[in-house]
Formats: structure tokens, C-alpha cells, sequence
């Protein structure tokens, strides 16, 4: 299948967009040859930083497969940054609603075509302390179980030391280079024509976070944590913290008033 022209609002996006990347970061960019010339496929990105969807964006945009990310429906309804996202094909997620299941079905539509899908399978800015990729969610791997694509792990570093997660300025100097590598398609194969149970889906999310871990660790040279950081573990650790503290407290406050 060929591809899918890059349209007006995607080269328009790229003449606002591009300029203040080459200015703010330098490039390290390798493992384009993983990115397919034809057909449907997935990319699963590590994501550290608020302005890294710009800098990966960039990346794919130079190997001439242009990525539809799945974000959120409010930018898609009005005024121009409304309208870009509607030109450029991306795909609207509607969080907490009947229609959450419907981003799925348009990134498998969008895969069906041709197209190329971005996934940020952590769904939202890793909390691990040192910027390692944190646990995944489901939604890649049901995808590409679903169309059997191929699933291209992409790690970038770098995005996030000029806008540090939650920062709210950026580190303009020295100037940051951004890293990326991309790596050959996840193999998926012994997921497929299996019942897409929530222990398979787990499963096949470990396979992808995983081989995103190793990309990272290659640009970074260093060796990730074994277990990867789990915000839903952490939260549960977080409470019941704090419930041994409220016992402590008023173990000690009896204490006193036995006294």
C-alpha cells in the first residue's frame, strides 16, 4: 500500500513547528531504516517531556511517514489548534466516556489504511524518578494484536532535559541534543489469534515497554531498574503509608491521654 500523502496542515504544522526545534535541540536521530516505507504500522514512544510529542514528531516527520497521535478530544473542537489537529489526522481520545473505545477503532482504521499511529502506551509523563519508561497501558497492544502491524519500539532522550516532566521553565543552555532510536518491529507473533484476555494484553504490554526499556538504555548507556515503575503499585504503597501513619498518630495520641 503506498503512502499516504503528507497533506497541507501537516506541512504547515512542520513550517511553524520545525524552526524553533532546530533551534532549541541538536539531533541524534537513528534506526529510521526500522520505519516501514509502506503499509500500516505502530510506533510505541518512551514520554519524559511536554514538548517531546514535537520532538518525535519531527523525527517521524523526516522519514516521510507522517504519525497520527491519539490525544485528547478537547484540542480537536475549536479555533485553529482544532482545526490542525482535524487537518494533520490525529485522533481524538475521549477519556471517562462510552466513546472511550472509539480511539481504537480509528487507530485500527487508521493502520487498516496505511497510516502510521503514534502510541504513548504510558499514557501520560513517566514518574520514575530517573526517567526510565514506567509500566504501559493496554491500548498499543490491543491495536496490534488486532491488525497484526508492525509495532516499531522508539526510545528519545534529551526533549526532557531542555523541558524537564512538570517543569515550567525550559534549560535553554547548553543547547540539549535530542536522541532517538528506533528499533526493528516488536515480536508479537505468539500473541496472535488468542483471546484478548486482560492477561494476554498485560502481557504483550510487558513485551513492548520492555523493548522501548532497551532502546532507552542504549542511547543512555545505562542499565534500567528490573522492575519498572508502576504509578497504580505506588499508589496503593502511597495509602497504605498513610494509613499506618493515621495509626501511629493516634496510637501515640491515646498514649498521651491514658497519661
Amino acid at each position: 500500500m503506498p503512502r499516504r500523502r503528507i497533506g497541507f496542515w501537516y506541512r504547515f504544522a512542520a513550517v511553524i513547528c520545525k524552526p524553533p526545534l532546530v533551534v532549541l535541540l541538536k539531533r541524534d536521530w537513528r534506526g529510521m531504516e526500522h520505519i516501514p516505507a509502506e503499509g500500516g504500522f505502530i510506533t510505541v514512544v518512551n514520554h519524559n517531556s511536554h514538548i517531546d510529542p514535537f520532538a518525535y514528531a519531527h523525527f517521524q516527520y523526516n522519514t516521510g511517514r507522517v504519525p497520527r497521535f491519539l490525544a485528547k478530544s478537547g484540542l480537536f473542537k475549536k479555533g485553529f489548534v482544532g482545526a490542525a489537529m482535524r487537518g494533520t489526522g490525529q485522533i481524538p481520545v475521549y477519556r471517562e466516556s462510552t466513546d472511550a473505545l472509539s480511539a481504537f477503532r480509528a487507530a485500527i482504521d487508521a493502520v487498516q489504511r496505511g497510516e502510521c499511529v503514534a502510541f504513548y502506551p504510558e499514557g501520560t509523563l513517566t514518574r520514575d524518578p530517573n526517567g526510565w519508561p514506567m509500566t504501559g497501558k493496554t491500548g498499543a497492544a490491543r491495536v496490534a494484536l488486532q491488525t497484526k502491524c508492525p509495532v516499531i519500539p522508539v526510545a528519545q532522550w534529551g526533549a526532557n532535559e531542555l523541558l524537564p516532566p512538570y517543569a515550567k521553565k525550559p534549560h535553554l543552555v547548553p543547547r540539549k541534543t535530542h536522541r532517538v532510536l528506533a528499533g526493528p518491529p516488536v515480536d508479537l507473533a505468539r500473541f496472535y489469534d488468542k483471546e484478548m484476555t486482560p492477561e494476554l494484553l498485560k502481557e504483550a504490554t510487558e513485551v513492548i515497554m520492555a523493548a522501548i526499556t532497551r532502546q532507552l538504555e542504549q542511547i543512555r548507556g545505562e542499565k534500567a531498574p528490573e522492575t519498572p515503575y508502576d504509578p497504580r503499585r505506588e499508589r496503593i504503597e502511597q495509602r497504605r503509608r498513610t494509613q499506618a501513619q493515621t495509626q501511629t498518630q493516634g496510637r501515640r495520641v491515646e498514649e498521651g491521654l491514658g497519661k
